[in-house]
């Protein structure tokens, strides 16, 4: 990748396990420069507009379960359940990457709430937490005193990429 931004990124997918390819793309695409296919991304750098979107994108395949990810493509998003997991699962990884909030949350994307969704994350409230928490992927920072786990609170995550199911 030519772009620092977007190799640091994709280093990042490739680290937890996710098939990152690069080629020309021909077809539409949901956002530009990047399909879902066969279980990981495929990314055309020159159409890429934003680096921060393989973010959410792959949060979409992290997500579901392995059996899913594999078959997975344009339907990524089509389950709301999902959608707002993917915008979590980007918030966590913005915050790993400690990249600034408007990389994955820029003008251009979610119809204009994107400030709306970095200040919901910003104070740990935003939509998808309890999901990514019910996968074991991280604890519920507002789950309350009952809530009994080990997992380190949202955004720190303790794995990346959803098992076979919640608790597994």
């Amino acid at each position: 990748m030519k772009d620092k931004l977007t190799k640091q990124v994709v280093d990042f997918l490739l680290e937890i396990g996710l098939e990152v390819r690069s080629a020309k793309i021909e077809e539409d695409a949901v956002l530009p420069g990047i399909l879902i296919r066969d279980g990981g991304l495929i990314v055309d750098e020159e159409q890429l507009e934003h680096p921060g979107d393989l973010l959410h994108e792959a949060g979409h395949l992290a997500v579901v379960t392995p059996e899913r990810r594999q078959r997975m493509g344009s339907d990524a998003g089509i389950k709301i359940h999902e959608e707002i997991a993917a915008l979590a699962w980007s918030w966590a990884a913005l915050h790993h990457l400690e990249l600034p909030a408007d990389v994955v949350f820029h003008e251009q994307g979610y119809h204009g709430a994107s400030p709306n969704l970095i200040a919901a994350f910003r104070e740990n409230c935003g939509p998808g937490i309890p999901y990514l928490a019910w996968l074991e992927m991280c604890s519920d920072p507002n789950a309350g005193p009952d809530a009994k786990t080990k997992l380190p609170p949202f955004p720190t995550m303790t794995r990346w990429l959803r098992q076979s199911r919640a608790g597994s």
